[in-house]
């Protein structure tokens, strides 16, 4: 008997944001064990909770999407940090603060977790290892063939093409406005042509955002079995982080963004970026949002 959670991350209300799995018990699980459970939830990714490998942390994170184990990914550690909050408090979770550290195979993370109720939370990890940019050639007309748009419709402002990893590559592409956004649609024909080798992810964003008080408008596709689009993706707006820094030449201080996603496919996500940046580079970024306990249960295996 193995317990679970299910939560709903980057948002406020159930049935929304990015869905997750979390196997509290998992001790003891192989890897090909871990592997089949996460097909058989069937999400984006799922994570297992283990024993911390250093005294003082909280816990061991493996995260697994359906076709393999992921170094670093956002939203589960998010998911995961609150949902380890209310494990810790119980009943008397509502009001309660948490500071603790989590190892992932990217490195050990430092989350902070406020717990609106016993069921939900707000949590913010310091990403562990600092967005870069990976010199790649992108062919604008190519990369908009696969996403179904005009070349006038790839960049913003002075924002273009590009393409950074904060421990997992996305290549990120600049679109004109909303209008632009919800019309991509890529086309898994000229996936191979548009995007550099060893990238899967494509990482879309505007200015151009559903409301005033957010900063950028995002969309994120990524080759698994098949063209998937995630509805929230902490690690993209990891990576985004040094994108940000660079093309819009950020001055030194701590800069922070919202950015909506998961809008086009009806699950409305927002992300908390924060950005410090010294003489014009990244020094550090933070990843933050709320997630809401959906569903408990146990596996029987």
């Amino acid at each position: 008997m193995r317990r679970y959670a299910l939560l709903d991350v980057f948002t406020k209300q159930p049935l929304a944001g990015n869905q997750l799995a979390v196997v509290l018990d998992a001790e003891g699980l192989s890897d090909e064990r871990m592997q089949a459970i996460t097909r058989e939830f069937n999400l984006a990714e799922t994570v297992f909770v283990l024993p911390p490998v250093q005294p003082g942390h909280r816990a061991n994170l493996r995260i697994f999407c359906p076709a393999y184990e992921m170094p670093f990914a956002g939203h589960p550690t998010v998911g995961t940090a609150v949902l380890l909050a209310l494990e810790t408090f119980g009943d008397s979770a509502a009001g309660q603060d948490s500071v603790f550290v989590v190892e992932e195979k990217i490195g050990d993370i430092r989350c902070a977790v406020a717990l609106h109720s016993g069921k939900a939370g707000h949590a913010i990890f310091d990403v562990p290892r600092q967005s870069e940019p990976i010199e790649a050639e992108i062919d604008d007309a190519a990369l908009a063939a696969m996403l179904g748009l005009e070349p006038s419709q790839l960049g913003c402002e002075n924002h273009r093409p590009s393409l950074y990893s904060a421990g997992v590559p996305y290549l990120m592409v600049p679109v004109r406005d909303l209008a632009a956004i919800a019309r991509a649609r890529p086309l898994i024909q000229h996936w191979s042509n548009a995007l550099p080798a060893g990238v899967g992810s494509v990482y879309l964003y505007t200015r151009e955002t559903t409301t005033k008080d957010h900063h950028f408008h995002a969309r994120m596709f990524w080759l698994g079995e098949g063209i998937i689009e995630d509805p929230a993706t902490g690690s993209a707006a990891a990576a985004f982080a040094g994108a940000v820094a660079a093309f819009d030449q950020l001055p030194s201080g701590t800069h922070r963004f919202v950015i909506e996603q998961g809008f086009e496919i009806h699950r409305p996500s927002l992300i908390s970026l924060e950005v410090d940046v010294e003489n014009h580079a990244l020094k550090a970024s933070r990843i933050g949002g709320d997630a809401v306990l959906i569903a408990r249960g146990t596996l029987d295996i």
